[in-house]
Parts: structure tokens; sequence; C-alpha cells
């Protein structure tokens, strides 16, 4: 496998492209032949991304985000887990957004996403993110499209300046099929383990899955930007997804080119007595 990583540009969605889901494929793997391969690839990409997101923190000048979205069971706690361990925590932060509490509604839709940002010299991961707040109210027919679109521009705005002061974006929809969707929900049900990631509201948006996919669409087309793209990757197979995931994250990190900040003092004036 190419080490340029400048294959994994193929599931960018260009700035001003229109989506069609069921057009992308969910189960490819075309750019890794098999899961032992993906697993030794992924270890190595990892050690990497550990090293610059350390060199990252150790600049102090810009910072990563990463944004992970996808249907329920597409993956997103599983991308987190296999592509960031062993990120030296220090400079790696995760936050999982979930239905606003009390107080998350008490202010604009994005208040609760300004205080998760990452600060400059660390990698910040969102376990759904800013977008919920547009996709599951409009995809119940909670919230109307015109309120929708616009939260979606406030969101494209908000990025470009998040961009321009440091702030460098990455954003992932994991994307896979019903039927895997179904595989993965039957697994939770027959594994007690798991039967606290299993609420009825999943199996109530499942009904709704073309309105999501619908929804999904106009979001990944009117928000991917050169600035701040998003990526379709294909999500049916765990280890290629990860695979794409930890490649397009390095090849970010790799484009920031941080590099450690000089010495502040000159070390052959001291000597340890």
């Amino acid at each position: 496998m190419s080490q340029s990583l400048k294959q994994w540009e193929k599931y960018i969605v260009d700035s001003g492209a229109k989506v069609r889901l069921k057009n992308l494929a969910t189960d490819s793997t075309e750019f890794c032949a098999d899961k032992q391969s993906a697993r030794a690839a992924l270890k190595n990409l990892r050690k990497e991304i550990d090293s610059r997101a350390a060199t990252l923190a150790a600049e102090q000048k810009q910072s990563l985000l990463v944004i992970l979205q996808g249907v329920d069971a597409s993956g997103k706690d599983g991308t987190v887990k296999r592509v960031f361990t062993g990120v030296n925590p220090q400079f790696c932060k995760v936050t999982a957004f979930k239905e606003p509490d009390r107080e998350e509604r008490d202010h604009d839709f994005l208040w609760r996403i300004y205080r998760a940002l990452p600060a400059r010299g660390e990698l910040g991961v969102f376990n759904r993110s800013q977008y919920e707040d547009v996709l599951v109210p409009q995809a119940r027919g909670e919230i109307r499209s015109h309120d929708a679109h616009r939260r979606l521009r406030q969101i494209a705005d908000v990025e470009r300046i998040w961009s321009e002061n440091g702030l460098v974006i990455r954003k992932f929809f994991l994307h896979i099929s019903r039927g895997e969707q179904k595989k993965r929900f039957e697994a939770r049900l027959d594994t007690t383990d798991k039967h606290w990631k299993v609420e009825a509201s999943d199996f109530a948006d499942r009904k709704r899955w073309p309105k999501f996919q619908a929804v999904y669409e106009e979001l990944l087309s009117r928000t991917s930007t050169k600035r701040a793209p998003w990526y379709v990757v294909p999500a049916d197979h765990k280890w290629y997804r990860d695979l794409v995931v930890a490649g397009v994250v390095l090849s970010a990190l790799r484009a920031m080119h941080p590099h450690v900040p000089h010495p502040k003092l000159d070390s052959s004036e001291f000597a340890v007595s």
C-alpha cells in the first residue's frame, strides 16, 4: 500500500458536488485486500499519528479536529477505539455528543460545540457533532427545511472562521448499508454486554432510513468545502473503515507540518551537578 496516502482522497466530497449515497459503495475494499494486511498497516499509521500529534502539542500553534458522523451502528465508537488507541491522551481529546441537555437547549445549538473545540496543540475527535442538531430533527420532522438550511449555513460559516484561526478540520461520514446496520443491531441484541448501546429511538430511526439518507446527502453536499472537507468512508468492513480514517488523519497531520519549537535556552551553558 502506498505511503503517500493520496489514494484516500478518492473518498472526498468535492466542494459543490451533489452527493448521491446510493451511488457510493458501502462495502469497497479496493485499496487493501484483507483484514490482516489492513490491521498491520493501521498499526504503522497509528504510530506516526501519535508521533506527529506529539509534535503538534509541542508546537502549540495549530490544532486538528476530526468529526465522525453516521447512522446508528455505523461504527463511530469503534473508529475512535481502533484509530486513536495509542495516541497519547495528554494531547488527544475525544468528545461524544448525545441529545442536548437542558442547559444546552437553553443556548444556541453551537454553544456546546464551541466549548469542546480542541485547543492549540490538540488533536480533537468529535463522536457525533454540530451536524446532529440538523440531521436528527430534520429527519424526524421536528424542524423545517428552511431552518435546517440556515443551520447548515451557520455551520459552514463557523468552520471557515475556525479554519482561518489555525483549526484544521476533517469530517467523515461512515457509510454503511441498511443490511449491514440490521446485522449490527441483531448482534447487539444477541450480546448482553452490548445491550446498553441499544435504544428504542435506534429502531424508530431505522424506519426513517430513506429520510436520514436524504438529509445526509443534503448535508454532505452543502457543507463539504476545501477547508473542511467531508469524506464518505465505505464502512461495511470495519477494518477498511479504520484504515481509511487513519490514512486521512495522518495525511492531514503531515500537511500541517508541525515542528518542535526551538529550545528556550542554550544547553551548553548548563550542566547537571
